[in-house]
Formats: C-alpha cells, sequence, structure tokens
C-alpha cells in the first residue's frame, strides 16, 4: 500500500498500519483527552497587555501559562499566511488597505506595535514600537511543539487556497500528529474543506449571535444555526458531524444570547463549548459555573487565577 497517501487515523489503524502511527493516536487521544479539561485560550496572545499577534503578545501568553496561542490567517499578496485579524492594515498596523493586496515584503515593513502604546497607554512600552506582522511559518518555527495553536480561518471565498495551504503545512511540521493545533472559523464550509483534507484535526464551528433587525429573536451571523431559543439536537447535531466544539458569543451590547442550557444541550450533543472573548473575572465566574470547557481571553492571567 502507498502510504503516502492521507488516510484518516482510525481508517489507518484498522487496515493495521500501526508503526509510526501509534505514537500519532497516543498524541492526538491525548489532545482531545486534554480539551475534555479547561483550556485557556489566549485570544490573539496576551493582547490585553501587548500588540496582538506580536511576539511579546505571544510570549507573554506563554508565561502566563495559557494553553493554546489564537492565530488569525490572511494571506498576503503572494501567497503567504499572515498572521492579523482583521482583512485589513489600518488597525493595528501604520499601513493602509487590505491585507491580500500587499506582498510579504511590503507586510514585513509595516509597524504593527506603535499603534497599542497609542491605544493603550497604561500598557505601553517603547519595545512594541515596530514590531513585526508575523507569518504562521515564523509563529511555528520560534514554537514548534511546545504549544498549542488555535487557528481561525477566514471565509473560503476571500482566500480559495487558504485551507489547503494551511494544512499543507500543519501536516509538514508535523503539528496534527503532534496532537498541536485546533482550528476555528465562522465558515462552515471553511471547517468542512479543512475536515476533507485532514480529518484527524479538532476543529471548531464559530457562531456569533445578535437581534433580528424586526426585534423578534436572534440571528446568527451566517446562518449555521437558528435562534438559541430554538436550536434543536439535530442543529448541534449537524455541527458534530465535522467539528469538535462549537465557539459562541455569551452576550451582545450586554444582553446575554445564550445561557447555561446552551451550553448543556451542546454537551449532550458531544460538543465542546468554548466562549469568545471573555475579560472580566466575574463573566468568567459565571461560564465556569455554566460548565464551559475553556474561553478566549486577552488576560490569560486573569482567567487562570479564576480557575485556580
Amino acid at each position: 500500500m502507498n502510504t503516502s497517501i492521507r488516510l484518516p487515523l482510525a481508517t489507518a489503524l484498522a487496515l493495521g498500519i500501526t508503526a509510526p502511527l501509534a505514537a500519532q493516536a497516543d498524541a492526538l487521544e491525548q489532545q482531545l483527552a486534554d480539551l475534555q479539561d479547561f483550556q485557556v485560550i489566549a485570544h490573539r496572545g496576551a493582547s490585553g497587555y501587548a500588540p496582538e499577534h506580536t511576539w511579546p503578545a505571544y510570549e507573554k501568553a506563554r508565561e502566563m501559562g495559557a494553553d493554546y496561542l489564537e492565530l488569525d490567517l490572511h494571506m498576503s499578496a503572494d501567497g503567504k499566511l499572515m498572521v492579523i485579524h482583521d482583512d485589513t492594515l489600518d488597525r493595528t498596523t501604520d499601513g493602509e488597505g487590505k491585507v491580500k493586496d500587499h506582498t510579504l515584503e511590503e507586510l514585513k515593513a509595516l509597524d504593527a506595535g506603535s499603534w497599542f502604546n497609542q491605544a493603550h497607554p497604561e500598557q505601553a512600552d517603547d519595545a512594541y514600537a515596530g514590531a513585526e506582522m508575523l507569518t504562521l511559518d515564523e509563529v511555528i518555527d520560534r514554537y514548534g511543539t511546545d504549544v498549542r495553536y488555535y487557528i481561525e480561518t477566514k471565509s473560503p471565498e476571500r482566500y480559495p487556497e487558504l485551507q489547503r495551504a494551511l494544512v499543507e503545512t500543519l501536516e509538514a511540521e508535523g503539528l496534527v500528529e503532534s496532537g498541536s493545533v485546533v482550528i476555528q472559523s465562522f465558515s462552515q464550509d471553511s471547517l468542512q474543506q479543512v475536515h476533507a483534507l485532514n480529518a484527524d484535526i479538532p476543529l471548531v464551528q464559530l457562531v456569533w449571535y445578535y437581534p433580528e433587525e424586526d426585534g423578534d429573536g436572534l440571528a446568527e451571523w451566517t446562518g449555521v444555526t437558528p435562534d438559541p431559543a430554538e436550536i434543536s439536537d439535530a442543529d448541534f447535531q449537524d455541527i458534530a458531524d465535522y467539528a469538535v466544539g462549537i465557539g459562541p458569543n455569551v452576550t451582545y451590547e450586554g444582553e446575554d444570547v445564550i445561557d447555561a442550557s446552551f451550553v448543556e444541550q451542546a454537551h449532550a450533543n458531544g460538543l465542546l463549548v468554548h466562549p469568545y472573548t471573555i475579560n472580566d473575572p466575574e463573566q468568567m465566574q459565571r461560564l465556569l459555573d455554566w460548565g464551559v470547557d475553556g474561553m478566549f481571553t486577552n488576560f490569560p492571567d486573569r482567567l487562570k487565577e479564576v480557575v485556580e
């Protein structure tokens, strides 16, 4: 058999291809077991303390004991996977325009740190000025399998080649078989593409609930689920067909959009619940009481303190 053709792990084990795959199975099973415990997910790194998606933010998150570093991905004009949240440069760099309209060389010349000092003078540090935008390759080269990555993909219509480029990178660096990565997206299509490329990667479906314009109930941004008040087991099962978890917002303009019953129903359908982005200790404790399995936060030290 040509084992260079990728098989889902369970299929390969069933066929008796057990040599290097035994260790892979152990690592993947360990990751899934670890996900059953509470996970502290550093939202864009420790982005409450340092410029998001820069080395200082990631280093602080590691020092604070985060379980996962969250990375958002876009692509440069020359096809490099860039770590930045917005699809435009204006908010977090001294550049302008869309990420995808600039080459790697142009993006690396930008200052991705000074904005933070201006926006957050209480956390300002002269060392942040001039911080570079990072590529996914740079982050992996620095941390390897010493950290776990929680990577968000953007819409396939914006970057149709992103999913394949990402999976190929993760596979080449051994991050799937080492149980080092989770992929999340608001785009169901993106996640299903990733699942088709590598069924071993744990996936999390992001959802964002907001009031309908007529004021009658809630809508989900991309239509993945109905109003949480009307969500059924079948809706959760549709997500469980390709994902291990769901990542909801908790509030919209200060009003709850999910509650403890949402978490309970997700759990009953085999899904983890990782809400975003929780920075207030009282809110953290409330969600812990609901039984969530992890949270995204800009302040990993706060969440660690509440959890412990």
